[in-house]
C-alpha cells in the first residue's frame, strides 16, 4: 500500500462547487482514470482520501491538499498525468508526492 500526497487547484470555472461535489469530482475521475485506490472494509466501501480544509463556496485556491491511498504501486509522475485528463477544466493537479 503506497500514500500520495497531491497538491490541487480549485479554479474559477468551479469556485461554485461544494466540498462535497468535489469530493465526487475526484472520485469519479480516479475510476475514469482506473487507478488502483485503496478501499475501506465493511459493507459500503469508499475511497481512503484524506481531503484538507474545506474551501467555502465561491473560493478558489492555487494548492489544497490532499492524501490517497493507493493498492499496489504507481508513480507519482503518472498518477498526476492519469487524473490531470480526467479532471473537468478548473482543477488541475499541480503536485504528487510519496508520503
Amino acid at each position: 500500500m503506497q500514500r500520495i500526497q497531491i497538491k490541487y487547484t480549485k479554479g474559477e470555472e468551479v469556485k461554485f462547487i461544494s466540498h462535497r461535489d468535489l469530493m465526487r469530482v475526484f472520485q469519479r475521475a480516479i475510476r475514469r482514470a482506473e487507478l488502483p485506490m485503496a478501499y475501506s472494509q465493511g459493507f459500503n466501501p469508499h475511497m481512503k482520501i484524506s481531503w484538507g480544509q474545506a474551501l467555502k463556496v465561491g473560493a478558489t485556491s492555487e494548492g489544497e491538499p490532499a492524501t490517497l491511498q493507493i493498492d499496489g504501486w504507481i508513480k507519482p509522475a503518472e498518477l498526476m498525468a492519469k487524473l490531470n485528463k480526467t479532471l473537468p477544466q478548473g482543477i488541475a493537479i499541480l503536485e504528487a508526492n510519496l508520503v
